[in-house]
């Protein structure tokens, strides 16, 4: 079951001029909720603000007296500008950890694909799977590029994709993916990002033979499945609901043109 708690901040850092690191201690948090990494939580922003953003978890650790998890997210709206305002010290009210994940085994060789503020939660599969995964990363130019020296680390290739050119392959992350398709055995591709990279991922996966995850993003009001605001169509016919029973799912599972 999820928790609520009283974060503190212990980190604010700007990556560039859109996206901010944030790491908060979480009590017990990650110890007692985390299931696997692609789970999200529910940040309050603000009292004058009903409904809580949904962030994707960058990364965690367990510590003592308290876990610190780290959130990576850009500025779109007046609630993720208030959260970008917070200090360290100041308190920020978190519910976590909710949703489903990717699903890693403990010897599998994955290839994550990560978009723009998709790429974040790639890096909590990477560091479940040290030395196991490539990366492909794609940002829409350099100015947005963000976490590359954190890859490096634990990723054996990490390779990079500009819309515009100004960093890395000139293109989409379609190029890079294709190529290490072919080039390497991965037991899943794991993605996260814009809906048109998440297909055209899913798509190169298929051709492969390699079985894909993705990661959906939908807007999301309570977070655990009581609205309909998050629900997706699948290929059963049945419909579900992003924040409960994902935000993860099969990429076969997914109706990707309804």
């Amino acid at each position: 079951m999820p928790t609520q708690t009283l974060a503190r901040v212990t980190e604010m850092t700007p990556l560039n001029d859109f996206a901010w690191s944030m790491t908060l201690e979480v009590s017990d948090m990650i110890r007692t909720t985390l299931k696997n990494p692609g789970q999200f939580v529910h940040v309050k922003c603000g009292d004058q603000r009903l409904l809580r953003r949904p962030i994707s978890v960058c990364s965690c650790s367990e510590d003592s007296p308290s876990d610190l998890l780290r959130l990576v997210f850009e500025v779109r709206g007046d609630g993720t500008d208030w959260l970008a305002h917070r200090a360290v010290g100041d308190e920020v009210d978190v519910m976590g950890f909710l949703g489903s994940g990717f699903t890693l085994s403990p010897t599998g060789r994955y290839l994550l694909v990560g978009g723009g503020i998709g790429v974040p939660p790639m890096l909590g599969c990477a560091q479940s799977a040290p030395g196991r995964c490539d990366a492909v990363l794609g940002f829409r130019d350099k100015a947005h590029a963000l976490l590359m020296d954190d890859f490096a680390p634990v990723c054996p290739t990490v390779a990079v994709a500009t819309e515009d050119g100004s960093l890395g392959e000139k293109g989409f992350v379609t190029g890079p993916v294709e190529k290490l398709l072919k080039e390497n055995h991965y037991d899943a591709v794991l993605c996260c990002g814009p809906k048109p990279m998440l297909m055209a991922a899913a798509q190169l996966a298929k051709a492969a033979g390699v079985p894909c995850q993705v990661s959906l993003e939908e807007r999301m009001a309570c977070g655990v499945g009581a609205c309909l605001g998050c629900a997706v169509a699948l290929t059963d016919g049945s419909m579900k609901h992003v924040c409960k029973d994902g935000p993860v799912f099969n990429a076969e599972e997914v109706v990707w043109n309804g």
